[in-house]
C-alpha cells in the first residue's frame, strides 16, 4: 500500500467515526501527494462539507469534476455543496449536469475519443 492509500483509508476511517477534522487533513494530505486523485478530492469536498466549510468543499468539487466531467455523482455532490453554500444557480447548473449525465449523455469526450484517429 502506497502512501496516499494509506492516508485515504486513515481519512476514511476517521470520518467513519466522526473524527471530521482528522478526516479533512488526512483528505488534503491525499491530493497534495497527489493532485489527481479524484476520489481524494471527492471525499475532501464531503468532509468539507460536513464540516460546514462550503466554499472550500465547492473548490474540492469542482477539482474533482474538472478531473472526471462525466461521473454523475461529482457533480451531484457539488451541487448539494451550492446548496449549503446558498448558491442556488450555481446548484441547479450542476444538477443539470448530473442529469445529462444520468441519461447517458457526456460533457466531455473520454480520452479515446478526444484522439485524433489516423488513416488506416
Amino acid at each position: 500500500m502506497d502512501e496516499r492509500e494509506r492516508l485515504f483509508d486513515d481519512a476514511n476511517g476517521e470520518l467513519a467515526i466522526g473524527e471530521l477534522e482528522s478526516a479533512v487533513s488526512l483528505y488534503q494530505q491525499c491530493v497534495t501527494l497527489d493532485p489527481l486523485f479524484v476520489d481524494g478530492w471527492h471525499a475532501l469536498g464531503m468532509a468539507l462539507m460536513k464540516t460546514g466549510k462550503y466554499p472550500e468543499a465547492i473548490e474540492a468539487g469542482l477539482r474533482a469534476t474538472a478531473l472526471q466531467p462525466n461521473d454523475q455523482m461529482l457533480w451531484t455532490s457539488l451541487s448539494l455543496a451550492y446548496v449549503r453554500n446558498g448558491q442556488i444557480k450555481e446548484a441547479e447548473s450542476a444538477g443539470t449536469k448530473a442529469k445529462i449525465l444520468s441519461w447517458g449523455g457526456k460533457l466531455a469526450p473520454t480520452p479515446t475519443e478526444s484522439k485524433p484517429q489516423t488513416p488506416s
